[in-house]
């Protein structure tokens, strides 16, 4: 039997780990087998959910290179002591929902901007350490970002170097969370990265997005509220190789260097919408137009010549996944209903109550 390979970063602290595209990264690392300890920090917010590391923690060799840490990454008390501990940090986490972010900005900045500058800072201090001798290198720090940053692409595809445009206050809080990375390269010679990807979709993923919010009303047969004319385009990249994409930047990747992670599967809300329900055998008629959020993105899309220079290509069809996707969600019922309940619901119908009462049909 093959060894596995002995990791570059044996000590890793993943903030956000709890969370959809973060609690895939833990999973997938520890299932490795390598020895690699990882330390989750997480606030535990609505987006951030313990049982989704529950086949990690069931699993009595993986759950001994697991701790799990309940905090907020502005916190530099909580944070400093987690850092001084790892050879590196992958963020990711974030507060991400565009719609929350139109309703609450002030919870993005604080996450997004502030958590992102204390992680930096404490990461200097190490880099001090490290040239005072009292660790031998300093920590790297992953930043996971998004193509959201770019604004809407109406033709073409965006490359690391383009003019960044954001458009809401999540996307303009993770843009402000890169600069200060990206800051902390130049200022400090800090060794950093960051990734953005494309729209992720698979299985852990919040209901308040579009596919397994569309997924769970339409197995309760619920209206399912699509935004505007649905013909939104996005580049759909499933779960499981964006965050293999993230460690393979984590270990190739250059300092100072930014990666898009596409996921090669463009298509309108209403195709992928149109998929979904015929996986379930639901009708189109639980489809109901409503009214577009404000500065609602027509288009990403990303250009992913420097992350296949580096090595990576993604493994999963859209169709494959978003298949287990589907299927994912009708067998996990006892993972997602809980979520909707208690603050959803108010959630809900403060984002969704006068859109549906005002929508119509949207065949």
């Amino acid at each position: 039997m093959t060894q596995p390979r002995k990791p570059r970063f044996p000590r890793l602290l993943v903030t956000g780990g709890a969370g959809f595209i973060g609690s895939c990264f833990v999973r997938d690392v520890l299932a490795r087998r390598d020895g690699t300890r990882i330390t989750v920090l997480d606030k535990l917010t609505y987006a951030g959910n313990r049982a989704n590391l529950a086949p990690v923690e069931s699993d009595p060799e993986q759950a001994a290179r697991l701790r799990f840490v309940v905090g907020d990454i502005a916190d530099p008390a909580a944070v400093g002591p987690l850092v001084a501990e790892a050879d590196a940090v992958v963020n990711f986490a974030a507060e991400s929902h565009v719609d929350r972010s139109i309703l609450e900005p002030v919870d993005f900045l604080r996450t997004d901007v502030l958590g992102v500058h204390v992680l930096l800072e404490a990461c200097r201090e190490e880099q001090q350490r490290a040239r005072a001798g009292e660790r031998s290198a300093a920590p790297r720090l992953l930043q996971v970002s998004t193509d959201e940053v770019y604004g809407s692409v109406e033709t073409g595809e965006s490359r690391e170097d383009d003019r960044l445009e954001p458009r809401s206050p999540y996307s303009a809080a993770k843009a402000a969370g890169e600069l200060l990375v990206r800051s902390y390269f130049v200022t400090y010679a800090m060794d950093v990265v960051v990734t953005r990807g494309s729209n992720t979709y698979g299985p852990y993923h919040h209901p308040e997005k579009l596919i397994p919010l569309f997924v769970t009303n339409a197995i309760d047969d619920q209206q399912l509220p699509l935004y505007g004319d649905g013909l939104q385009r996005r580049d759909w990249l499933y779960v499981a190789d964006h965050a293999g994409a993230i460690g393979h930047v984590l270990e190739h990747g250059r300092a100072g260097e930014i990666y898009n992670v596409r996921g090669g599967n463009e298509r309108s809300n209403r195709e992928v919408v149109t998929a979904l329900l015929d996986r379930l055998g639901k009708p189109w008629s639980l489809v109901r137009t409503v009214a577009d959020r404000p500065g609602h993105d027509r288009r990403y899309a990303m250009d992913g010549t420097k992350l296949a220079a580096l090595g990576w290509k993604n493994k999963t069809a859209f169709e494959a996944g978003l298949a287990a996707t589907v299927d994912w969600y009708s067998e996990n019922e006892a993972w997602w209903r809980p979520i909707k309940s208690g603050e959803w619901e108010t959630y809900y119908r403060r984002q969704y109550g006068a859109r549906l009462a005002g929508s119509r049909d949207a065949g």
